[in-house]
């Protein structure tokens, strides 16, 4: 399904965790790194729609988030919300320093080894418990029509990153 231009803007930072109590609280599920950095943004969507919410407050109780959104005073009604993903703008994000990245920027990323090879596009990342795994589909400049998956780990298969270029260079070979 293509994404409308609003939603491509967009960046999934949190979830609606399991209501608490009778008044409309939720667990707020953070997915930021680290994740108290919710606590930074105020411009929010929710749902498939991304309609515009106001949260009377975020808080912090015994290391899990407690929310409740303004316009919500009632159990049932958070209930229907359950599991609903929450959006900010891309924008609304802070700036990175040159040697950092943000995983929605790789999406897309063309993907040069060390020898100058080209090994595709990154398709997605994954993570299965270890480390960051990029997922680099054949593009059509590609040397092979292999789909590799390539551990993200900066200064030991990450070499260096180029907006300019949209490109990763990674030390990897092509037979591994």
């Amino acid at each position: 399904m293509k994404k409308n231009k609003e939603e491509s803007e967009l960046i999934l930072i949190a979830t609606v965790g399991k209501s608490k109590g009778l008044k409309g609280e939720f667990f707020l599920n953070s997915l930021c790194d680290p994740k108290e950095n919710i606590l930074n943004y105020s411009n929010f969507k929710i749902g498939p729609f991304k309609r515009s919410i106001k949260f009377e407050y975020i808080k912090l109780s015994n290391n899990k988030f407690v929310s409740k959104i303004a316009e919500i005073s009632d159990v049932d009604d958070i209930k229907k919300l359950t599991n609903e993903s929450i959006f900010i703008k891309k924008s609304e994000l802070p700036e990175l320093s040159s040697k950092e990245i943000y995983w929605h920027d790789l999406i897309g990323m063309q993907v040069i080894n060390s020898k100058d090879q080209d090994m595709g596009v990154i398709e997605e990342i994954n993570n299965y418990g270890a480390s960051d795994i990029l997922k680099v589909s054949p593009s059509k400049s590609s040397v092979d029509n292999e789909i590799r998956l390539i551990p993200y780990i900066k200064d030991k298969y990450i070499i260096s990153h180029s907006y300019e270029e949209n490109c990763l260079i990674v030390d990897w070979e092509l037979d591994f």
